[in-house]
């Protein structure tokens, strides 16, 4: 499972419909509904949220929205209700870490992609994260 903190705009299509999938799997999990995933690391950061299913939902939202900004049909009626509580921390670290993963994965699937990620250096975050100074994360796997 890989939530992006890094903006959704920077995903080739493989990588934002992958999110989708993904993201929708972590409500399901933050909602008690599956068995597996309880524990993964990158539901961390939700889990610490006053309402991390709302938390989700927002973080749906705006991957639904450059979805359909990108010219995608994802379904809106998924995302359920939402609220913002405060915008969650980010460290820069992390920010660097997932651009140069995402980097790695499209240097093997979308190289034009890629040649469009190559001038970033500071990536802007998910809109429902806040960046501060900092390493990588402790809950990211590296």
């Amino acid at each position: 499972m890989r939530l992006w903190s890094i903006h959704p705009k920077y995903l080739d299509s493989v990588g934002l419909v992958a999110l989708w999938r993904e993201a929708l799997l972590a409500k399901r999990v933050l909602q008690g509904r599956t068995k597996g995933y309880k524990h993964h690391p990158q539901l961390a950061r939700f889990l610490a949220r006053q309402s991390p299913v709302l938390s989700i939902n927002a973080y749906l939202y705006f991957v639904w929205q450059e979805a359909n900004r990108s010219g995608y049909s994802f379904d809106k009626r998924k995302l359920g209700k939402m609220k913002q509580l405060g915008k969650i921390p980010v460290s820069s670290g992390q920010l660097s870490y997932e651009m140069n993963h995402l980097r790695k994965k499209l240097k093997a699937r979308n190289k034009d992609r890629l040649s469009l990620l190559v001038s970033v250096d500071a990536p802007d975050p998910h809109p429902i994260f806040v960046v501060r100074r900092g390493d990588v994360e402790k809950w990211e796997k590296t």
